[in-house]
């Protein structure tokens, strides 16, 4: 059975894959490792891809995680990349997002602020149903602020402007965090928001299928 490498997004964890149907597949869900001070997202993801032994693995990741992914596949033409509710290049942002180098309201923000759910967060993740949030709200709990601190510095310092060959994109048409009119994914999926992983699990696993078994 296939090795398949799944890559977490901005402060979550393998949970956020729970909802998925993996059984055409062996997942195999990647650990953060511990970013240096002001690490680059290339440095970074250099050395979360040397923690894969696999010369040749498929790697699929999550918003920020496709980020690194796509990170990867620059650096890796043998690895096969899967981007989910992300983005190729740091083009890709919408421009508010951007501001976010100019103006970095992330490091004013109390640290307690970044374990906090509510309804306005559920709406801009798109978690809808009653088990999603319950697990959303639960890494979100969870969440490593000082991880999440240095995630987003190197999102906001990310300079790629080149899009691997060696990377496929999906994303859902309502995503609000990172809108479709900014992005060229190869698949979408309609109504699919930024966390369609949980909400659109069965046609996102379906879409994991088609890529991943030859």
């Amino acid at each position: 059975m296939q090795k398949v490498y799944f890559i977490s997004g901005l402060g979550a964890d393998k949970r956020a894959f729970s909802f998925l149907h993996l059984r055409f597949c062996e997942p195999i869900f990647v650990d953060w490792i511990s970013p240096f001070h002001n690490e680059t997202m290339e440095s970074y993801a250099k050395r979360l891809r040397a923690t894969i032994e696999e010369t040749s693995p498929i790697v699929v990741g999550l918003s920020f995680g496709g980020m690194l992914v796509s990170e990867m596949a620059l650096q890796d033409p043998h690895l096969k990349g899967i981007l989910i509710s992300s983005n190729k290049t740091a083009t890709e942002f919408p421009f508010w997002l951007r501001l976010g180098k100019y103006l970095p309201v992330y490091q004013w923000i109390p640290d307690s602020m970044y374990s906090i759910s509510n309804i306005s967060l559920f709406w801009f993740l798109g978690a809808k149903g009653k088990e999603q949030k319950k697990v959303s709200k639960q890494i979100i709990k969870d969440t490593d602020v000082k991880f999440t601190k240095w995630a987003i510095y190197a999102i906001m310092h990310w300079k790629n402007t080149i899009v691997p060959t060696n990377v496929v994109h999906i994303h859902g048409t309502a995503d609000k965090l990172l809108p479709i009119m900014f992005v060229k994914p190869e698949y979408i999926i309609q109504n699919g928001e930024h966390l369609m992983i949980m909400d659109e699990a069965l046609a996102v696993s379906s879409l994991l299928k088609k890529l991943i078994v030859q």
